[in-house]
């Protein structure tokens, strides 16, 4: 029997060479095709039964000109790269990673509105310009008195909530679509927590309905002085919107790691805000999460093709279509 082709479309900065290790000692040929160029991954993965996708865009047009592909594997917690629809249809498998980064972002988070409600960037603004103590203008606030707010309530707004629960003196939480809620997490409508909370945090995918959501009506709700910070998607807030509530000083200070535009420009206000605290959409990034990147999603395939079955499905096609592919395509080509 020859060997099954597993293509890993592009990666980035990421080096694939451990996930394409995994995979050789798996029994697969690997091939790398470094590009998101939709001709560059058809001519690679031609006689693929899986792809590793990056950023690349995987639609019914490329899907069309791949006849043996029946398993994609993402790079990243996010599928939207991904045409899910198009692949139920086709009675294909699609696998996310939805742990690879989750303390490391939740942590991020946390270090981010600790950050901000110590005042860290105006002290250090302080001190480099020549002053010291007495040159402060705002006095922080005891973190046990304040409440933390968090919008969306999935894996990493759940560890988030554990790591803050012994620093802060409430968390509350809004999430309609959570079947379950953690103890010690109070459960509010979305105005109400805007309102309760001191610190808000988002964790809540982009979608039509949530595109936007952090506006001018949101936050003339929260609380004069909070603090808003924003691991999830860019597109969550409304840039004006925000650096008016920062001018005003309804919000004390923002932090952002996403942005609705990436790299913001170089005159971008977001970058340049007094009161903004930002870092380049790494809240993912430590060396453990570098490594699952690129490892776990080549543990998807093997599993797919040794069990029928990924390890972290999203897409997961008709029973008929489940046997292991190792016993099912002995006459396909090389």
């Amino acid at each position: 029997m020859t060997r099954p082709v597993a293509v890993i479309t592009d990666t980035g900065e990421l080096d694939p060479s451990p996930g394409v290790e995994r995979l050789t000692d798996a029994g697969f040929e690997v091939r790398v095709v470094g590009s998101t160029d939709p001709e560059a991954i058809a001519a690679a993965a031609h006689d693929a039964v899986a792809l590793v996708v990056g950023y690349a865009r995987v639609d019914g047009a490329l899907l069309d000109r791949l006849p043996y592909v029946r398993m994609l594997a993402t790079m990243s917690a996010g599928y939207d790269m991904i045409d899910t629809a198009e692949a139920a249809r086709r009675g294909l498998w699609v696998a996310n990673l939805p742990d690879s980064a989750t303390e490391d972002v939740a942590v991020h988070a946390l270090a981010q509105m600790l950050a901000l409600a110590r005042r860290l960037p105006q002290a250090d603004a302080v001190v480099r310009a020549g002053g010291w103590s007495t040159d402060l203008t705002e006095v922080p606030r005891r973190l046990s008195e304040m409440t933390l707010g968090l919008v969306g309530l999935g894996r990493i707004a759940r560890v988030l909530a554990r790591l803050a629960a012994p620093l802060f003196g409430r968390i509350v939480a809004h999430d309609p679509h959570a079947s379950d809620w953690p103890e010690g997490v109070d459960r509010l409508d979305l105005d109400t927590l805007a309102g309760t909370a001191d610190v808000l945090s988002l964790h809540v995918p982009s979608t039509p309905r949530t595109r936007g959501m952090v506006d001018a009506g949101l936050l003339g709700r929260m609380r004069p002085g909070a603090v808003l910070v924003n691991v999830s998607r860019g597109d969550l807030i409304d840039p004006g919107a925000v650096l008016d509530a920062l001018d005003s000083g309804r919000l004390s200070g923002a932090a952002l790691d996403v942005f609705p535009v990436e790299p913001p420009a170089a005159d971008d206000p977001l970058r340049n805000h007094p009161r903004l605290l930002v870092s380049p959409h790494f809240a993912f990034l430590t060396d453990a999460s570098l490594r699952a990147y690129v490892t776990e999603p080549a543990e998807n395939v093997i599993a797919w093709w040794t069990t029928g079955r990924p390890r972290t499905p999203v897409v997961t096609p008709q029973p008929t279509a489940t046997a292991p592919l190792n016993d099912s395509m002995q006459g396909d080509p090389a």
